[in-house]
């Protein structure tokens, strides 16, 4: 039982706006159908003064024209409300559309104003610097991972262009049956050695 009255009730998402609407609409459905009743007795009223004045009862007949014109007058006003009552339910309904924009701005003005707190201009300077840096690194590194090459490499690189254009196969050297002998460790390391000197004696005269 505890947990039965115990249980919170969720609020209700009905506004004030909401509530004001709903009334507004209900008694512009009432005047509706004031004013479809009322159309509908003037029409029977026409006809009766119609027949009343084919009767002879003249004065009948023009008593019930007066409480029709009488009757028209009401039903002219109930338009006018009627009118007056759509008019303030569109206001209503536009203002609670504005309310939700402005809110939706509030939202994000806040979100931007936390997200510079995140990041200053100061650190989206910074990354900006920190990516041409690195830009300009890699591009050293292209540009002297392309000077390594020598002109034999060159030549052999648009040789095999060529080929693959053609459609050809480049013609390889045969391989060599005999068993390799062993290099020296000092021996293989002698040519990198050289290499590198090389490619540093051009790197200072390029500068």
């Amino acid at each position: 039982m505890g947990t039965v009255f115990g249980r919170k009730t969720r609020p209700s998402r009905v506004t004030e706006q909401d509530k004001a609407v709903l009334q507004l609409k209900q008694q512009r459905d009432k005047l509706k159908q004031y004013q479809k009743k009322i159309t509908s007795q003037l029409e029977k009223e026409r006809l009766l003064a119609k027949q009343l004045l084919k009767d002879g009862r003249k004065d009948k007949a023009l008593l019930l024209l007066k409480k029709k014109r009488y009757q028209d007058q009401l039903l002219d006003k109930t338009e006018n409300q009627i009118s007056n009552l759509e008019r303030m339910v569109q206001d209503i309904e536009f203002m609670q559309i504005e309310m939700e924009v402005i809110e939706g701005l509030k939202v994000g003005n806040v979100c931007l104003k936390s997200m510079h707190e995140i990041m200053s201009i100061e650190d989206v300077e910074r990354i900006l610097d920190e990516t041409q840096e690195s830009i300009e690194y890699q591009k050293q590194i292209d540009e002297m991972l392309a000077g390594a090459l020598t002109q034999e490499d060159e030549d052999a690189v648009l040789a095999e262009l060529q080929a693959i254009t053609e459609g050809e196969d480049i013609a390889l050297p045969e391989v060599p049956t005999e068993p390799i002998p062993e290099v020296p460790e000092a021996a293989k390391a002698e040519p990198a050695r050289r290499e590198a000197k090389n490619k540093l004696e051009r790197e200072l005269q390029a500068a």
